[in-house]
C-alpha cells in the first residue's frame, strides 16, 4: 500500500482553499517505515479483530498516522474500543452507539427541527411569553422553503423545560463558531458538512448538562466529522475526547475549568524555568492566561491543520492507557459481557500496551490528579522560547505577540519529545523541593 501513497504529500487530504496565504505550511511527511500505514494497521490484527496496541504505538510514535486510516486509529486512541475486543464486539457496538445518537438526535430535533434539516442557525432565538420565537431568515442552509418560515415553539416553567431554553439559546452561538471552524479548508466549501458539525455539537451541548457548549469545542469536533464518514462516528469520537477536556470547559458561577491547568502550567514553570516564571509574575501574568488557547484546543491555532492532528494523535499515543474503554464504558460493559468472556479490567496493566507517558505515570506514586501531557507541552513552548520572551517582553500584550509569531513554527514531534524530557526533569525537581 505504501507504493500508492509514499509520494502523496500530507496536505492533500485536507486541501486549504488557494486565497488565504496565511496558513502555516505543514511539516508532517508521510515516512515509508516510520508512518503507521494501512498496511501496517492491517496488519496489528488477528484474526478475530485483537489489536496489537503495543506495536501500533510504537509506530505512532516514529511517525503518526497515514491519513487514510487516521480516523479508525483514532478510535482506538480515544478509548472507543477496547483493543482486545473481536471484530464481531466492535460491529455490535458500533451500531448501538450509531442507534443511541439517532435517538438523541430525533429528541433535538423535535424540539427544534433545524437540527438534521441540512440548515443551521447564526441568529439568537428570542423567547417571549412563555414562546420560543424564531425570526425568518435566521436560517443558513440550503432549502429555500425554510428561510420563509417563522415557527413557535411553547415552552414551560418546569425544571426540564428550563433545560431546553437554556440549550435553544446556545444553537446560534455554535452556528457562528461553525462559519469560523476551518474555514480555510476546501470540506466546509460545502453546506452539508457545516450543518454536520452544528448537528454534533448541539446533540452534544443537549446530552452533557453540565458543559453544554462552549467556543473552542467546534475547533475539536471539526477533525472528527473530516476523517469519520459516518455522523454518528464521528460524534462519539468527539464525545470521547471531550471525556478528556471536558473539565477545561466546566464553568461555575467564579471560575472556568482550564484555570486549574493554567495553574498546573505555572507551577509547572516555576520548576523547570523560575526565572521566566517570575518575569511573568512581574509582567502581571501569572496566572498564564496567555496560554489559555493552547491548552483549551491543543495548539489548533499554532499548527496547520494537518499537523494539529499529527500533534494530537502523538499525545494520546503517548498518554494511552489500555483501560481507558472500561473506564468509559464501565457499566454499559458490565451489563453486556459474559461472565465468561475475557475482561482486561482489573487485571494487571501491560506496560507494553501503555504509552511512554502513561509508562512514566504508572512509576510515581502520587495521590493527586496527574497532569497531562499538554500542561508539559505548553510548558516545553514557553521554555523554548524563553530566552526571546524575557528579552522582548514587555508587557502581556508582548507575550501574547510573540507566542501568535510561534504559530507555523512548531514542530509537533519535537514538541512532544521536548514535554516527555520536561516532564521528568520538573519530576525531578520538584522531588528534590519536597
Amino acid at each position: 500500500m505504501w507504493g500508492a501513497h509514499s509520494s502523496e504529500p500530507a496536505d492533500s487530504y485536507y486541501q486549504v482553499k488557494p486565497e488565504p496565504n496565511d496558513v502555516p505550511a505543514t511539516r508532517f511527511k508521510i515516512k515509508p517505515g516510520k508512518t503507521l500505514s494501512a498496511r501496517k494497521w492491517l496488519a496489528a490484527f488477528s484474526p478475530n479483530g485483537q489489536l496489537d496496541i503495543g506495536k501500533t504505538l510504537d509506530r505512532i510514535h516514529r511517525g503518526g498516522v497515514h491519513p487514510s486510516i487516521r480516523g479508525e486509529v483514532w478510535e482506538f486512541l480515544l478509548g472507543c474500543y477496547d483493543p482486545m475486543s473481536t471484530f464481531d464486539e466492535r460491529k455490535q457496538i458500533r451500531q448501538q452507539r450509531r442507534e443511541q445518537y439517532v435517538r438523541w438526535k430525533k429528541e433535538c430535533s423535535r424540539m427544534f427541527p433545524v437540527i438534521g434539516s441540512g440548515n443551521y442557525i447564526t441568529s439568537p432565538v428570542t423567547i417571549k411569553d412563555g414562546q420560543l420565537i424564531r425570526d425568518p431568515f435566521v436560517f443558513l442552509g440550503t432549502n429555500p422553503d425554510t428561510n420563509a418560515k417563522s415557527t413557535e415553539v411553547v415552552i414551560g416553567n418546569d425544571p426540564l423545560d428550563m433545560k431546553v431554553t437554556q440549550w435553544m439559546l446556545t444553537l446560534h452561538q455554535i452556528g457562528l463558531d461553525v462559519k469560523r471552524t476551518d474555514r480555510d479548508l476546501v470540506f466546509y466549501e460545502k453546506q452539508e458538512n457545516l450543518s454536520k458539525l452544528w448537528d454534533i455539537l448541539s446533540v452534544y451541548a443537549w446530552i452533557d448538562i453540565d458543559v453544554g457548549y462552549c467556543q473552542g469545542m467546534s475547533d475539536l469536533c471539526s477533525p472528527m466529522i473530516i476523517l469519520l464518514e459516518d455522523e454518528a462516528d464521528a460524534f462519539w469520537c468527539f464525545e470521547r475526547l471531550m471525556r478528556r477536556l471536558r473539565g477545561n470547559f466546566r464553568c461555575t458561577e467564579t471560575s472556568v475549568g482550564v484555570v486549574t491547568q493554567l495553574s498546573n502550567l505555572a507551577t509547572v514553570t516555576q520548576v523547570i524555568d523560575p526565572k521566566l516564571h517570575q518575569h511573568f509574575e512581574t509582567l502581571g501574568g501569572g496566572h498564564y492566561l496567555f496560554a489559555i488557547r493552547m491548552l483549551m484546543v491543543l495548539f489548533r491555532r499554532e499548527f496547520s491543520f494537518c499537523d494539529s492532528l499529527y500533534l494530537w494523535e502523538m499525545m494520546w499515543a503517548l498518554e494511552y492507557d489500555p483501560d481507558l474503554f472500561f473506564l468509559y464504558e464501565e457499566l454499559e460493559l458490565n451489563m453486556e459481557k459474559s461472565e465468561d468472556s475475557e475482561v482486561s479490567k482489573g487485571k494487571p496493566k501491560s506496560t507494553r500496551q501503555c504509552g511512554k507517558y502513561e509508562r512514566e505515570k504508572m512509576k510515581i506514586r502520587s495521590s493527586g490528579e496527574p497532569l497531562p501531557i499538554s500542561v508539559f507541552l505548553v510548558a516545553s513552548v514557553l521554555k523554548d522560547n524563553s530566552s526571546v520572551l524575557l528579552q522582548k517582553a514587555r508587557g502581556l500584550d508582548d507575550v501574547v505577540q510573540i507566542l501568535n509569531d510561534m504559530s507555523g513554527n512548531l514542530d509537533a514531534k519535537k514538541a512532544c519529545i521536548g514535554a516527555m524530557k520536561l516532564h521528568k526533569k520538573y519530576l525531578k525537581k520538584a522531588k528534590k523541593t519536597s
